[in-house]
């Protein structure tokens, strides 16, 4: 499928799927001037960037966003540090071809700042979700998790590494999951076509 991975901000899990083979054909980010655009300038991937600020209403920028993904051809998305919903048009039309990344064991610590939250909280184990995209927030279906450590001796920045790196591991290979059809939704159920035991934990 052709892919467009949403972004806004540093870049690594879009780094990481480049360098891993996903095919990105467009990468669209809602804030300027960030890294994630310069990664996609190394990689050679054709990028868009559309700020919120340059339209009159929420609508209207969503609007804009799925005009461009049609234009573009886009089969299927990976938000990849894209700090916005998307809205119900969008959602429904890349129902079941759209992947989140988020930095927790879901359902605990969805929303911004889920790392700092599992480290505020005291948990002893956190860790990395991704699930496809539904109208709620970070309420999809959950395709994958891998479990991450907390230890006594931690850091905020310590957990956020260790996440980060389970994020780069983990991301790529769901990606090409589905784009293979490996793993699919069906009604609100992830179904995978074939043994997972690849993904879990096992890198």
């Amino acid at each position: 499928m052709k892919w467009a991975a949403l972004v806004g901000g540093y870049g690594s899990n879009l780094e990481a799927m480049l360098e891993y083979g996903n095919p990105i054909s467009l990468v669209v980010s809602h804030k300027a001037n960030v890294r994630a655009l310069e990664v996609a300038q190394k990689f050679g991937i054709p990028s868009k960037t559309l700020l919120p600020k340059s339209f009159a209403t929420r609508q209207a920028y969503d609007q804009a966003l799925l005009n461009l993904l049609n234009d573009e051809g886009i089969e299927a998305l990976a938000l990849a540090g894209y700090l916005r919903w998307l809205d119900s048009s969008t959602v429904n039309y890349y129902l079941g071809r759209a992947i989140n990344l988020h930095p927790a064991l879901l359902p605990a610590f969805p929303g911004l700042n889920a790392i700092e939250q599992a480290f505020d909280y005291g948990v002893f184990w956190t860790g990395v979700t991704v699930h496809f995209v539904d109208n709620g927030h970070d309420t999809g279906p959950i395709i994958a998790q891998a479990a991450v450590p907390r230890y006594r001796e931690d850091t905020v920045d310590d957990l956020r590494m260790r996440i980060h790196y389970h994020e780069h591991q983990l991301y790529p290979r769901i990606v090409d999951a589905v784009d293979l059809g490996l793993v699919a939704l069906e009604g609100n159920q992830v179904i995978w076509k074939e043994s997972k035991s690849w993904i879990n934990g096992q890198y």
